[in-house]
């Protein structure tokens, strides 16, 4: 259940991000979103812990900076995924949608998530 909330709550911020920059990041519609946020976590789930491996050198020197390239990463392939639904314009567009989305996603989790394991 909680993997179903993740993959609303990616295509929403999608949807949210590309209202903001329509020239760098387009999502054609809600569904788009949903599909691409469902490609994102399947990616994540496979492709992102080989990557993270791969790349741990550097992830470490970076200090886990790193892992914000590794997400713009399979931001891209989400995009070559989608086609034209959901596009990127470029590397450092994907980096910063990645970067929105990881403080999106730790502000929801701290909001929605915590306060249900309190109970």
């Amino acid at each position: 259940m909680r993997w179903l909330i993740g993959i609303l709550i990616n295509a929403t911020l999608f949807v949210a991000i590309a209202g903001f920059s329509e020239e760098s990041f387009y999502v054609s519609s809600f569904g788009a979103a949903i599909g691409a946020s469902f490609i994102l976590s399947i990616l994540n789930i496979l492709v992102r812990p080989i990557l993270i491996i791969l790349t741990l050198p550097v992830t470490l020197v970076t200090l886990g900076l790193f892992l914000f390239v590794i997400n713009a990463i399979t931001l891209q392939i989400t995009d070559n995924i989608m086609g034209s639904s959901f596009e990127i314009a470029s590397f450092g567009t994907a980096l910063l949608v990645a970067v929105i989305m990881a403080i999106a996603n730790i502000i929801i989790q701290k909001v929605v998530f915590e306060p249900a394991k309190d109970k």
